[in-house]
This record gives C-alpha cells, structure tokens and sequence, in this order.
C-alpha cells in the first residue's frame, strides 16, 4: 500500500535551502544572534534548522536574508537531543515583505509543476 502525502497549504514552496541569519531573544531572555538554514520556503513562512536558540511557539524573531529582513511568528519547534539544535517553523508577520520572494516560483509555474505531477 502506498501512502500519498497531500500538501494543503494554497502556496508555492521551494524546497532549495538557502542560508540567513536569524536573531531574537530566547527563553531565557538572551539575546541571540545565528546562522541557520531555511528550508521548505514560501512567501508566508519557512522551516529552519541548524538553531542552537532555545524557543517556543509564538516568539518572535527576525531573519536577515540577502539583504532583506523581515519579522516571523514562531509556530512550532523540535529540539533534537538534549541540548543539539532545533528546527523551527515560522510564518512572516504582516506588513513585513518575504526576503526570499525572489527565489519562489511564479502562480503560473507552480501551477504548470502541478498539473504535470
């Protein structure tokens, strides 16, 4: 028996992991500043690994990305071992603009990409 995996978020994702500095305060009220890695980009959000912050969902943090910075809402976290790092979900707060929009397909690709799958 296959198992299909369906997608029900309405945007168009890219799945190429881009590098970007990530900075907030964590739980213990210090202040961070750190290199990650964004993968599963959208317009609205994206999932981070590689933090060493110790977070949780509705911190705030920002993210600085080829010269684009932008605040997100902490939507979920998963800490890997004891102390390892964390992989994060984010979704952008509005008014901000994505930093990475460039890098995400048009609606008419995403849609061409659909329909060929």
């Amino acid at each position: 028996m296959e198992i299909v995996r369906i997608d029900r978020r309405g945007e168009a994702r890219s799945s190429e992991g881009v590098e970007l500095l990530v900075w907030g305060i964590d739980i213990e009220g210090e202040r961070f500043v750190e290199q990650a890695r964004a993968q599963n980009i959208s317009l609205s959000g994206a999932l981070l690994t590689g933090l060493n912050a110790v977070l949780r969902s509705g911190d705030v943090v920002g993210i600085l990305y080829s010269g684009q910075k932008a605040r997100f809402r902490v939507v979920w976290v998963r800490y890997n071992g004891v102390a390892g790092p964390v992989q994060v979900a984010v979704h952008r707060i509005e008014p901000d603009l994505c930093p990475w929009r460039e890098l995400l397909p048009t609606s008419e690709e995403s849609f061409q990409s659909n329909v060929r799958d």
